[in-house]
């Protein structure tokens, strides 16, 4: 188990589950690492709707009883579930940071690529800043998300990470897919565009993804409603799942991704589980593209 790390919570055992062949215990023998990141502090810091907290656990429940392991024509990469790094009532926001990213680093000192269920979007800052630790200069990350917001904010939060991964961890870009220009500010948007940020309209998957190595990051509240209830802020008009399933199986394929989050699953508010089964259905999407890596290198 990693450092921080509870045991993965799953409705019944791992071995029992039609994943078994995937989902390992321990990392030998893995390409991926699954790390559940258990907190909606900076949700609440925020205002928002708190219960992404529980996302990690329903994104589990859901994984377990949707696809088939031996999907046709796909040859899954092997995936060590590392289990859950917990927030701990009255801490601070520091403290849940400094456990993601040690959490993260081990993960990268076993040579896998992590992919992370949260959670609030604050903990993309501390799960891709021990990528960032990693980079040599003069090298820096580049970061694509898909959201509705431009996460920016200066005070602490789920609202902030891009800004602390800009300021703090040297992203040299940012590039935003999906963003709804009625609920981001004027001053958000005029330091995102301050600090070499883009916010992409008509980019497919298939055009030329920015240069460098990439963190990519995908807030749940970037697709519709109608389709993703369970998410800290829904959103009335957003993607479409085949279009975020596009973007997740590119960026699975993509040699220079990095990273990889799916964030924001809130299950109280997740009618008949939809968000978290379409998060397992992204998930399992990331994994397609990645399989195809070693035949496109």
């Amino acid at each position: 188990m990693l450092p921080h790390c509870r045991p993965p919570l799953w409705p019944e055992p791992i071995d029992d589950s039609r994943f078994a062949s995937m989902i390992s215990r321990s990392p030998g023998g893995c390409q991926i690492a699954l790390l559940g990141l258990a907190d909606d502090h900076g949700i609440r810091l925020n205002h928002g709707r708190i219960g992404a907290a529980e996302g990690p656990r329903a994104f589990r429940a859901a994984l377990a009883r949707y696809g088939a392991s031996d999907a046709a024509g796909i040859a899954w990469p092997r995936v060590y579930d590392a289990g859950d790094v917990v927030g701990v009532p009255g801490e601070s926001l520091d403290a849940m940071h400094r456990r993601v990213t040690e959490a993260a680093a081990a993960i990268h000192e076993l040579g896998l690529l992590p992919i992370a269920i949260g959670g609030g979007h604050d903990l993309t800052f501390p799960f891709v800043r021990a990528l960032a630790q990693r980079v040599p200069p003069p090298a820096r990350l580049t970061g694509v998300y898909f959201d509705a917001h431009l996460d920016v904010r200066e005070s602490p939060g789920s609202g902030m990470p891009f800004r602390r991964l800009v300021e703090d961890c040297g992203v040299r870009a940012l590039h935003v897919h999906g963003l709804n220009p009625l609920v981001n500010s004027q001053s958000h948007l005029d330091w995102f565009q301050a600090h070499a940020g883009h916010v992409e309209h008509d980019t497919t998957p298939d055009d030329p993804w920015p240069e460098g190595d990439l963190l990519v990051s995908l807030d749940l509240d970037v697709i519709d409603q109608a389709h993703a209830p369970g998410v800290s802020a829904m959103n009335p008009a957003g993607w479409s799942p085949l279009l975020a399933q596009r973007w997740a199986r590119a960026a699975g394929r993509h040699p220079r991704v990095r990273c990889f989050d799916i964030m924001e699953l809130s299950p109280p508010h997740d009618e008949f589980g939809r968000t978290a089964r379409l998060a397992a259905h992204l998930f399992l999407t990331f994994l397609t593209g990645f399989a195809q890596r070693a035949l496109l290198a």
